[in-house]
């Protein structure tokens, strides 16, 4: 099994998503976050399970949130491009896809 690694742009808007939740009601932020810890799970365990959405890029949907998981599989590890919000801002992460 590969570890997943995020990149730390993904990794802020995570994070900004679950203080957003959280502000909404109380307990919906750790809802949130425990989502998402679920779907790498998953992903660490079988990455080529969700569908190429460009280039090598897959992407993975979180239940209950409008959001989507953003990765490539490499050699040794899983790399997390963007924790993206699926009516936001589209294609915003490919910048970081040149970069990394």
């Amino acid at each position: 099994m590969k570890p997943a690694v995020l990149l730390p742009e993904a990794e802020q808007e995570m994070l900004e998503a679950a203080r957003y939740y959280e502000a909404q009601a109380t307990g919906l932020g750790v809802d949130y976050l425990s989502e998402v810890e679920h779907a790498v799970r998953t992903i660490e365990e079988v990455p080529a399970t969700w569908p190429i959405i460009e280039g090598e890029l897959r992407r993975r949907l979180i239940r209950r949130f409008p959001f989507g998981i953003l990765y490539r599989i490499e050699p040794e590890e899983i790399v997390i491009v963007a924790v993206a919000h699926l009516r936001r801002k589209p294609g915003y992460w490919k910048e970081r896809i040149k970069r990394n």
